[in-house]
């Protein structure tokens, strides 16, 4: 594998739905610089039981979204990505968990204005977990491979559409 700028930029894009019945389920897209699928992974639903549910509390959601999804599918997935785009700001502590950069994606004007450790990209606008100030450093050089035009939120829902797929399919039961 070669290092440096040289290889292509690889997105990863990373988001979760929910289905009342069969829970949560999760999915990453690695594409290239120009949203091209490099490849795509999911989890099976999770369903948290009731004893979990009390359990956790507050803290379930984030917790099945970070360590159990997130994680999961970054440490899976073969074509790794340079950066990982969530849509959730609250997804940032993901970074906490992998080796790859983490940044949640914002429009300019919407929600937090940009901060020291937020980069411009496309239409958007990319945020770090500001306990790794050096994935802005790290990423910066790569954006330029970016198309001004690009519009990174685009892929979610590809995502979702696909996750929405992947609940209607029914479960494998054993006989």
């Amino acid at each position: 594998m070669s290092s440096g700028n040289h290889d292509p930029f690889r997105l990863g894009f990373l988001t979760a739905v929910e289905d009342a019945e069969r829970g949560m389920v999760g999915g990453l897209l690695v594409t290239n610089h120009f949203g091209r699928p490099l490849e795509f992974q999911c989890t099976t639903p999770l369903q948290p039981n009731r004893t979990q549910r009390i359990l956790y509390g507050p803290t379930l959601r984030p917790y099945v979204l970070v360590e159990v999804i997130g994680r999961t599918l970054v440490e899976k997935v073969g074509v790794k990505p340079h950066v990982v785009l969530i849509e959730a700001s609250e997804l940032l502590e993901l970074r906490q968990f992998v080796a790859v950069p983490v940044a949640s994606l914002s429009i300019p004007g919407e929600s937090t204005p940009p901060s020291p450790e937020g980069l411009p990209v496309g239409k958007q606008w990319l945020r770090f977990h500001p306990n790794f100030a050096e994935d802005v450093a790290l990423i910066r050089p790569r954006l330029t491979q970016v198309p001004d035009s690009a519009d990174l939120l685009e892929p979610f829902d590809r995502i979702r559409e696909a996750l929405t797929e992947t609940l209607k399919m029914p479960t494998a039961r054993s006989a």
